[in-house]
């Protein structure tokens, strides 16, 4: 098991209690020249859902600080199903990594297909907007959560690396 060396105010949540699942049928609106889902309304709907399970976890306003590894793998067109599904990765003093996984749903078979994965770091804020201490810890329960939690290490690990090379 993950151990947590912060002092947690009230305890922990599990990743399934701010976790989120949301469905769009893509419209007109959201299909860019080219007849593909534009990707600038596909990062807000990752945005937004990683927002959601950072706000849901630690009961506070949050903000974006950092995505990683935004890779759009296949397309998505009109009327196809969209799924987001967001989850906690980690829980650190301030800061929290939520792993967003898109896909598209065939409308016959009911089978995913991946279209984009993207980790995003959210920061907890007062009501001041500085950054305050998460009220909650992340309970790690399987295995999968506990190699996501060795997953994000290494990336804030890689982050701060970048940051110090200026990149």
């Amino acid at each position: 098991m993950v151990e947590d060396k912060i002092e947690r105010e009230l305890g922990y949540k599990t990743v399934e209690d701010s976790k989120v699942e949301r469905y769009k049928v893509m419209m007109h609106e959201d299909i860019n020249g080219y007849g593909r889902l534009f990707g600038g309304n596909l990062m807000l709907m990752i945005d937004e859902a990683a927002g959601i399970v950072a706000t849901r976890h630690c009961a506070h306003t949050v903000t974006t600080a950092a995505v990683d590894n935004l890779q759009f793998k296949k397309p998505a067109f009109l009327m196809d199903i969209v799924v987001i599904e967001a989850y906690l990765t980690y829980v650190g003093r301030t800061s929290m990594e939520v792993r967003v996984d898109t896909y598209v749903e065939d409308r016959k078979t009911g089978l995913r297909h991946v279209i984009n994965r993207a980790y995003l770091t959210e920061v907890c804020l007062d009501d001041d907007e500085k950054p305050i201490t998460i009220p909650y810890g992340l309970k790690i329960e399987t295995e999968c959560q506990k190699a996501e939690w060795e997953g994000a290490l290494k990336r804030i690990a890689m982050r701060k690396k970048r940051r110090a090379e200026g990149f």
